[in-house]
Formats: C-alpha cells, structure tokens, sequence
C-alpha cells in the first residue's frame, strides 16, 4: 500500500531541485501491525542504527505502543514491540513521543511518555545493553519529569545529559531536565517561557562552545522560536521568534562535527492569521552561528500531508540521518551527506526561489493534529 500512494503522489508532484546531497530515502517498514505511526526517533549505536517512534490504531488510542527496529546488514529489522501502557487488567493508556539516546561507552537509552494526554503523561525509560536487542523493565522517572519530551538530549562536556523538555497543561512552556548519571537522579531548570508572551514546546539544543547553547522550539506563534544559555543551560535568554516560519509542528536540529548546524522542519508559514500550517514540505537549512539559515534541501514536497516530526542525527562517518513521519501510515529514513549541499540564503522567512519551480499546493490525507 506505502509503494503504491508514493508511486500515485510522485505521478503528479514536479521534479524536485532540492535534491543535492540526498544519499537515499526509504521506509522503514513496509508491512507493520498498527495503521499509523507518529513520532519517530533515532541513534546511533555499535551495533548500528535504531529506530523508534509510537503506532497504534491512531494517537491517544490506548493500543498506541512504542516500536523499535534496528538497522541489520544494511536493513531495517520488522518493528518488534518493546514498551506499552498497561497499568492493570482494567486499565490502559497510550504511549507518546520515544527518544533514544546512546550513552558513550554505555547503554542505550530509550525515553517515552504514559497518558491520557500531554497534560497528563508521566515519563518512562528502558535501558538496552545490545544496540536495541533486549530491554529492560520500564523504570518511572521522579514525579513531575518526562525526560526529553520529544528531541534527543545533548551530554555536555561537564558531563550533565541536558534534556530539552516543554509542559502544555496550563500554557506551552519550556523546561530541561538534567541527569548527571543517565537517569538515576535529575534537576530542573526552568521553566523559561511563561506560557503566555509566546507559546513554545518540543525544543531541540543546538552547541555553540565554551557553553554557549541554542534552542529552538515548535510554536503556535507562526515562527520557530529560540533562546540563548552562555553558561551551559544553567540560565537562558527570554524567548524570541526567530526569522524562520513554524507550523505548529515538531522540528529537530543538530549541532554538525564542522561547527555548522541543521535543522529539518517544515518551512511552512500557516495562512492568513493561523497558528497551523500544512506539515508538506519537509526542509532541511543549515547555519554557521545559528542565525542565518541557508536553504539545503527538501526532503518531501508533496501536496499530500503529512511529512513531519522529524528526528536528526549525524553519524560516526559525518552523514546525517533523517527519520520522520510519512503521512502518519509510516516512517522514512534519509540520509544526507552535508558536504554535498547546495546552499541559498534565507531571506525574510522566504524559501529561495528557482526558476521554472513552484511548490505544490498542499491538501490534506490525514488530519493534523493532535501531537
């Protein structure tokens, strides 16, 4: 069915320009036991890449569990089962926003959330020893923390795993939770917006050296938004819009090994007044200060939605790893080699144009909402 709705999309969507240093693009999975998926996730570990994200009949569905599959001999492994939210024979919620994340040297990490709903999730972990082959029980983190609520934590050089993290109960706010030892013990900084003058979640870290830190967050303020540490995430600067346009949709960024950093988002300024946009296309900019953003690819630019929350990694080898949300039926994988971008800047929010090229105009498969 995946094979055939790409096929029909690529019969009417134009011949895509933004296609320099895209390696490969494919699905994860071709046949799963859940009609949606949402909220992938990965890393990089000895044994190679892993993936995860929640499938279920559909989101906030008690059926809703967490599904990993591991990258074997240059193949994805079937999606294998590994957290759910059972909580007695009566009673069942759903399982939201995976992150994994690989101590250096030590286990993988593999952060979820329990819940009704947003405002009412608690967070959850598992540990693997073995790159994602075997878990252990599910372990509560402290009342109050959920871990990184939807992008990977950062481990900064004083060795606090900095976990970026955001609350939606009584106004979007945006918090880190910090471990000193991989989950045994935490602290909160934040929160660091009220709720009120902007409303920001799901942020994603970005490292600027000597303890400079960048965030930059999902909105409903129609602009990705951003805030400045200079003391390692200890204190933050108020949070401001950025020049780049949000949807109300999950981005991620990172941090590259040659100092510049990259973000995959939807560019995408929601019409008229709104705070949501379409979640087509899919981009990716890259900026050296994290300020100015050059427009590097487009990884989906179909008029078919959805094409979203993206996961970004790069690898030990200095590719980069994209997982995202295929229409809610699936999840993608790109990989992308940064050296072999082609660069314009971004100016005023505007994705560049280029001659004899129109995005297509976006329609609607499945809903967005929810997360």
């Amino acid at each position: 069915m995946l094979m055939v709705l790409a096929a029909a999309t690529d019969s009417y969507a134009q011949p895509l320009p933004w296609k320099s240093g895209i390696l490969l693009d494919e699905f994860i999975f071709e046949k799963a036991p859940f009609p949606e998926s949402h909220a992938a996730t990965i890393a990089e570990t000895p044994g190679g890449l892993v993936t995860a994200w929640f499938g279920g009949t559909k989101e906030r569905n008690p059926d809703v569990c967490i599904w990993v599959s591991r990258q074997v001999n240059g193949k994805w492994t079937a999606p294998a089962n590994v957290a759910d939210g059972i909580q007695d024979e009566k009673l069942r919620y759903p399982t939201w926003n995976p992150v994994l994340f690989q101590v250096p040297g030590g286990d993988l990490l593999l952060f979820y959330k329990v819940g009704p709903s947003p405002s009412t999730w608690k967070g959850w972990m598992k540990t693997s020893p073995d790159g994602g082959v075997t878990w252990s029980k599910a372990i509560a983190l402290p009342g109050g923390y959920i871990g990184p609520v939807k992008n990977k934590p950062v481990l900064l050089a004083n060795g606090n795993l900095f976990c970026p993290s955001s609350t939606e109960g009584n106004g979007w706010k945006l918090h880190f939770e910090v471990t000193p030892d991989f989950g045994k013990t935490w602290r909160t900084v934040g929160p660091i917006s009220d709720g009120k003058t902007l409303n920001a979640i799901q942020p994603s870290i970005l490292q600027h050296g000597n303890g400079k830190l960048q965030i930059l967050a999902r909105s409903r303020d129609r602009a990705l938004i951003e805030s400045w540490s200079y003391d390692n995430g200890e204190t933050w600067t108020t949070p401001t819009k950025t020049t780049l346009p949000n949807n109300n949709s999950g981005t991620d960024a990172v941090t590259l090994k040659d100092g510049r950093h990259m973000l995959v988002y939807n560019h995408v300024l929601p019409p008229g007044t709104e705070a949501k946009g379409p979640r087509t296309p899919l981009n990716i900019s890259v900026s050296k200060d994290g300020r100015t953003w050059y427009a590097g690819a487009i990884i989906e630019d179909s008029p078919v939605s959805q094409y979203s929350y993206p996961s970004i990694i790069q690898t030990s080898d200095g590719l980069v790893h994209v997982v995202y949300t295929w229409r809610r039926l699936a999840i993608k994988h790109t990989v992308i080699d940064p050296s072999k971008l082609k660069l314009k800047k971004i100016t005023g929010g505007t994705w560049p144009g280029i001659k004899g090229y129109t995005a297509p105009v976006a329609t609607e498969i499945t809903k967005d909402g929810g997360e």
